[in-house]
């Protein structure tokens, strides 16, 4: 149950009227009964405007979705899958796009301060699992997709897994020179995704080499772009000596190395990551996570949270696939599964 302004004075040690007015901005009251009151408010995650409008205690049938950016193929797929389950339901739908230009943990404490919905979905957002703990003190039902930290429901795939498949697959091909079409590395897919790279590496006994991980200059959406994966191909084909394969950490990305290789009149073999709708009709080779059914079952995992708030706390971390496409082929043939 979140807290109340009732818990607040009784924890502080003073009046309901008090924080009232503290929160109210009216009447008087010292400075340091206020701070008193904010402080507590703050450690307990107590907004007056939930309190205010009633929605910290009721039911509003409302489920908030939180994305760092919606122009994503990415997350329209989750998108879908959440649908199709709330289609079966009577919740409405509500979703925020924070900024990953700022703060991303003030914004998510605001979004959970307003009490707007009943429930939270939060889509690749990525916080350290101290930021994540603090978050608990909300007391608001929350599932995580894309992420994992054991305090809260979740529904994810295994990234490091995935990236070696992909390696692996091409190693057993026979190829060396294996670069990898990356994003920041402070982005946590990356860091996983990488690991796992290096992994397929160090399993085919090819030395890891630096220079091989190749990004694009710009960071927005952490480089998950067409214009990243464009300009980062581009870096890739002026290598001397060329890589004889690339594994490229999202499909996104993909869309512009192909149309690099396109201009540049080369070509060398990639595999993608995510199996975006697109990807079938670019013929690309890529690790399939299973979007949609991500979105459908974390929708069901936080509608029994918000039933049963004592339910344990539920993990999925789905394996992903390799798909073999002909982004892949040489000589007619394509990498096998």
């Amino acid at each position: 149950m979140a807290a109340t302004i009732y818990d607040i004075a009784k924890k502080a040690g003073v009046s309901i009227a008090t924080v009232s007015r503290v929160f109210n901005k009216s009447g008087k009251v010292s400075d340091k009964a206020r701070e008193k009151v904010l402080t507590v408010a703050n450690e307990v995650g107590y907004h007056p405007q939930a309190f205010a409008q009633g929605l910290a205690s009721r039911k509003n049938n409302t489920i908030m979705v939180v994305v760092p950016v919606i122009s994503n193929y990415f997350f329209m797929e989750i998108l879908g899958g959440i649908q199709d389950k709330l289609s079966e339901k009577n919740y409405e739908l509500s979703i925020f796009n924070i900024s990953p230009n700022k703060d991303l943990k003030k914004q998510v404490e605001h979004v959970l301060k307003r009490r707007l919905a009943e429930g939270y979905m939060f889509i690749s957002v990525h916080l350290e699992d101290k930021d994540w703990q603090s978050l608990q003190k909300y007391n608001v039902p929350i599932t995580l997709i894309d992420e994992y930290f054991d305090g809260f429901d979740s529904v994810s795939v295994d990234n490091s897994q995935g990236a070696y498949r992909a390696v692996k697959a091409l190693t057993d091909r026979g190829y060396k020179r294996i670069a990898m079409l990356g994003a920041l590395k402070s982005s946590k897919p990356i860091r996983d995704r990488l690991e796992g790279y290096k992994r397929a590496l160090e399993e085919a006994g090819i030395e890891y080499d630096k220079k091989m991980f190749v990004t694009g200059d710009l960071t927005n959406r952490d480089g998950f772009t067409e214009r990243a994966g464009f300009e980062a191909m581009k870096k890739i084909l002026k290598m001397d000596p060329t890589p004889d394969a690339c594994f490229c950490s999202s499909d996104i990305q993909a869309v512009g190395a192909l149309k690099a290789m396109q201009d540049a009149g080369k070509r060398i073999p990639i595999i993608g990551y995510d199996d975006i709708e697109l990807a079938e009709y670019m013929g690309l080779s890529t690790i399939r996570q299973p979007m949609r059914e991500m979105g459908f079952y974390a929708t069901q995992n936080l509608i029994d949270r918000m039933n049963n708030p004592s339910k344990a706390v539920s993990q999925t971390i789905y394996t992903p696939k390799l798909i073999s496409r002909n982004s892949t082929a040489l000589n007619g043939s394509k990498v096998k599964v």
